[in-house]
């Protein structure tokens, strides 16, 4: 068990880094989903009458 460190410390580095790049990325595309104007959303957070609109 010499080297559990060095192993330890590598897959909390690589998941650690993997969950910060997950947060920034569901934060981001939060922040832009609400730009986004409500006749454009995608149907699944389109109401349904909005859905009927926009199939004609």
């Amino acid at each position: 068990m010499s080297h559990l460190g060095y192993l330890l410390a590598g897959w909390s580095i690589s998941i650690g880094t993997l969950a910060v790049y997950a947060f920034f990325l569901l934060r981001r595309g939060k922040r832009l989903t609400e730009k986004v104007p409500p006749g454009r959303r995608r149907w699944i957070s389109s109401t349904e009458e909005q859905s009927r609109i926009t199939d004609g």
